[in-house]
């Protein structure tokens, strides 16, 4: 596979590179709360020889918003994380079109010799992309692009199964978390019935993906718990699992109806556990 930058970026010599989300919101936990909405990749990547810290924000919101502000607020908690150069991205997925530029910097400084200084970062519009041609990169984020472009021509169906078999052919490579994020990016994108969804995964084989999104979350939430070892932190994973679907709710992952259906068998376990340790006080 080429690296994920490779179609936008093709005069860049890109190397290794590494996801670092956890480690990212774990460092700094101010960011729990305003990020929760926010969709976004960051990562490790060594550009020209040098490693740099790549934040990709997506918009994935229908309007067409001013995000500078919010990106350079990201590349100041990046910088800090490792010292190191910030390359900042910012890829639009919403159906408008646009008549205006949107900004594509920050001035976040002044002096009297240089006068303003901006951050700067780089915008790309998905839609302004032809589906069949990301489909001809060999790059997974590319196909998962290819669901927001212009895919007039195309069959959707086959980007899914395409996706699809560049995620089992890529397992090894990806974990639970990057694999949930294509579960949620097909899900949310498809374009194509739940019913028909669920038989293409069944077709290529996607057993190794969480069913769910809530099924994913139930059982770390779960794993959570049984690491801690008492009802006092099986409830803490499961409130965790409430939070992080409310999350996706708020942002427009799901819908009202998907989020009923994921969020009612964790209301009932967090019931049945405060229950529990009512009794046990109560004893």
């Amino acid at each position: 596979m080429d690296h994920p930058f490779a179609h936008y970026f093709p005069n860049l010599k890109i190397g290794r590179y590494t996801f670092i989300d956890k480690e990212f919101i774990s460092k700094y936990e101010a960011l729990k709360e305003s990020i929760k909405d926010d969709l976004f990749i960051v990562m490790e990547v060594e550009i020209e020889g040098s490693v740099c810290e790549v934040f990709i924000q997506i918009e994935h919101k229908s309007e067409r918003e001013d995000v500078s502000m919010r990106l350079f607020e990201y590349f100041c908690y990046a910088w800090l994380l490792k010292k190191r150069p910030v390359w900042s991205i910012a890829f639009y997925t919403d159906d408008a079109v646009w008549r205006k530029k949107v900004p594509d910097s920050f001035w976040y400084a002044f002096s009297e010799e240089k006068g303003k200084q901006h951050c700067h970062f780089d915008v790309i519009k998905v839609k302004k992309e032809k589906s069949s041609d990301l489909m001809k990169k060999h790059s997974l984020l590319c196909k998962l692009l290819a669901l927001k472009a212009d895919d007039r021509g195309l069959d959707r169906e086959e980007i899914i199964k395409a996706i699809y078999r560049d995620a089992a052919n890529m397992k090894e490579e990806l974990d639970n978390d990057r694999k949930l994020l294509v579960a949620q990016w097909i899900d949310a994108y498809s374009g194509i019935s739940q019913e028909r969804l669920e038989q293409i995964k069944k077709e290529e084989n996607m057993s190794y993906v969480a069913t769910t999104i809530s099924e994913y979350y139930i059982n770390e939430g779960k794993l959570e718990g049984k690491l801690e070892g008492k009802l006092e932190g099986k409830l803490e994973g499961s409130l965790k699992t409430l939070q992080m679907l409310d999350s996706l709710y708020a942002s427009g992952t799901i819908d009202r109806a998907k989020y009923k259906e994921m969020s009612a068998p964790v209301q009932k376990e967090i019931r049945e556990l405060e229950d529990a340790l009512k009794h046990r006080e109560a004893v």
